[in-house]
């Protein structure tokens, strides 16, 4: 049984056409400041798995509150101030590094369903229902992963939120009901205007 709240993130599980690979995004994180060829970079963890939206700079960031978003952080590389090439599963906030030298790597294609642990137990009827994310930004820097978790309040009829649930995790110690259950889930609100379906009778909403 999923007894025990031990979140992940958004786990990619598998995309319609097989492919569910990350984009590499050149630049993709922002700097804070910049002295000769160094810079510090964006101030907050960027934790794998963590929903991660696009922001006006064209870089990649981490969402705030209950927002529409790209899809899911999947790591990162640089050249630090040193010279040497890092690579790291999570953005560590505030780091420095060459002008030029990041890749941020993060999934976006909203047909990917992810897999993600709720913040506590739902039943079978939450198919096609649409969830909000918990925790969005708290992660562990020991193990760079997200600790994102889904909320196990439904957006109900005729409402949107930011997941819809399409499935059970299919492994032996995961079921309805358990205390944490992991689903699998799609994004219902895309950052790149995917149509967001309502929960009274599937009539699209202008997004």
């Amino acid at each position: 049984m999923s007894a025990t709240a031990a979140p992940f993130g958004l786990r990619p599980a598998f995309h319609p056409s097989g492919l569910d690979r990350a984009v590499a995004l050149a630049n993709g994180i922002e700097a804070v400041s910049t002295s000769g060829n160094t810079s510090l970079g964006y101030a907050s963890n960027i934790f794998k798995g963590a929903p991660v939206k696009m922001n006006t700079a064209g870089y990649i960031e981490n969402i705030s509150g209950n927002e529409a978003f790209l899809g899911a952080f999947a790591g990162v590389e640089w050249t630090d101030a040193t010279g040497r090439r890092r690579v790291s599963n999570f953005w560590p906030a505030n780091e420095s590094f060459q002008v030029g030298s990041v890749i941020a790597y993060y999934y976006q294609d909203p047909n990917i369903v992810y897999e993600i642990q709720a913040a506590g137990t739902l039943t079978q009827g939450s198919i096609g229902d649409q969830f909000d994310l918990t925790n969005p930004t708290a992660g562990s820097t020991s193990t760079g992963l997200s600790s994102a978790s889904m909320s196990t309040t439904g957006a109900g009829s005729g409402a949107t939120n930011q997941l819809r649930v399409i499935n059970l995790a299919p492994y032996p110690d995961n079921d309805w009901g358990d205390a944490y259950v992991i689903v699998r889930a799609k994004i219902s609100q895309h950052q790149y205007g995917q149509i967001r379906v309502s929960n009274t009778n599937y009539t699209p909403i202008a997004v």
